[in-house]
């Protein structure tokens, strides 16, 4: 005799063994129970970067209300730069560590979150960068107490090699944690670098050129130099070149090996400025009057403000005129100022030579005529006077 057995299931009961059964259903290797502990997982890590990203905003914000200082301020700027999108490779990785994938997914995953996170990383320090670049300039002073120009204007070649630098190691660093061995990379870095600076070599001049003109500022923005037959004044350093506006209004364009291999002159820097002429007056001028030329010179150049007279002498005997030298020093390095004076002094020489009646010499020539009495010529030896007389006339 079968009997049969009859249980009684509930409608939970039902509802469980469906949930359990489409809960360990398999897909790609993972239960669905797998995939959705993962979803959770990867939601939950987002909202968290969210909560703690809003709440590190609002505490260094209130900081930030509080104090002067800057490290605050930047901290707020790179936390309100992070890209979530370029970060989220590297929640999906997280997230799926407890999944079950295939080898070359789980590389692939790495290598993608490895990236975005190295990109983060470059972002960060470039705003990094930028925010200490910035404070540089604020906080350079040259010896006056002015801000320096030359910071200011050499932004472009630090900031290109700090990147540089930072990309280089973020890159490095990207490939190792990728297992990649470096370690023949560097190598073959420093056998392809030494090739690669041998055919660029003149450009390594130049930007190595721009570093030294920035750290040992032979000159800056805004000072007038002489390079060889060239003048001007600087405009800009760069990474390659600098560039200088003649006095003609043309724009220099100097490679920067070239100016650190010439001689400079930087006319910015002259505290004062050494001026040295020469007057010459007649010799027939007196001797009285020749003794009186220098406290004349004398008088008109310390009547000028802002000049030092060093000397005046009677120099010597030219070869039209007699010579006074005076050398004198403007006390100011600016070039119309001295013309001012120069001017001045000029004009206060000519009108006191001419109130002394003493004449400035200009280069002259005299012609001497000698008159000669009629010519006699001798008579030959032996001959006398009377036999060289010229006949006389007949009647």
């Amino acid at each position: 005799m079968t009997t049969i057995a009859q249980t009684n299931q509930t409608p939970l009961d039902s509802i469980t063994a469906v949930t359990d059964g489409v809960l360990g259903h398999v897909v790609l290797g993972n239960t669905v129970q797998a995939w959705i502990i993962a979803s959770a997982m990867l939601l939950g890590l987002l909202l968290a970067v969210y909560i703690v990203r809003s709440w590190l905003l609002g505490r260094l914000a209130k900081i930030a209300a509080r104090t002067s200082r800057s490290w605050d301020d930047i901290a707020i700027d790179i936390l309100r730069k992070v890209k979530v999108w370029l970060i989220f490779p590297a929640l999906v990785y997280a997230a799926a560590q407890s999944l079950l994938l295939s080898p070359a997914l789980t590389s692939g995953l790495k290598i993608v979150a490895i990236v975005g996170i190295a990109l983060q990383l470059v972002l960060s320090s470039l705003r990094l960068v930028d925010a200490g670049l910035a404070l540089l300039v604020k906080n350079s002073r040259t010896e006056s107490g002015e801000q320096d120009v030359t910071v200011a204007s050499s932004l472009g070649v630090l900031r290109f090699i700090a990147i540089t630098v930072i990309a280089i190691v973020v890159a490095l660093l990207a490939l190792d944690n990728m297992n990649v061995s470096i370690t023949p990379m560097l190598t073959g870095l420093g056998v392809g670098g030494i090739a690669v600076a041998l055919a660029v070599q003149n450009i390594l001049g130049d930007l190595f050129g721009s570093l030294s003109i920035i750290l040992d500022k032979p000159f800056v923005v805004g000072d007038f130099i002489v390079v060889g037959e060239q003048k001007g004044t600087v405009e800009r350093i760069g990474v390659k070149t600098t560039r200088v506006r003649a006095l003609s209004g043309e724009q220099l364009i100097f490679a920067n090996s070239d100016l650190l291999n010439s001689r400079v002159q930087n006319f910015k820097r002259m505290q004062e400025r050494r001026i040295s002429f020469t007057i010459g007056v007649t010799y027939e001028t007196p001797a009285e009057k020749l003794r009186a030329i220098t406290g004349i010179i004398r008088s008109a150049i310390e009547k000028q403000p802002q000049v030092r007279v060093d000397r005046i002498h009677f120099k010597g005997f030219g070869a039209y005129s007699l010579d006074f030298e005076t050398i004198y020093f403007v006390l100011s390095p600016e070039f119309n100022v001295y013309m001012n004076i120069q001017q001045a002094i000029n004009l206060e020489i000519f009108e006191r030579f001419a109130a002394e009646g003493i004449e400035f010499a200009y280069p002259t020539a005299v012609r001497i005529q000698r008159q000669e009495g009629p010519r006699v010529e001798s008579a030959p030896a032996g001959v006398t006077p009377a036999q060289t007389a010229s006949p006389a006339p007949r009647s």
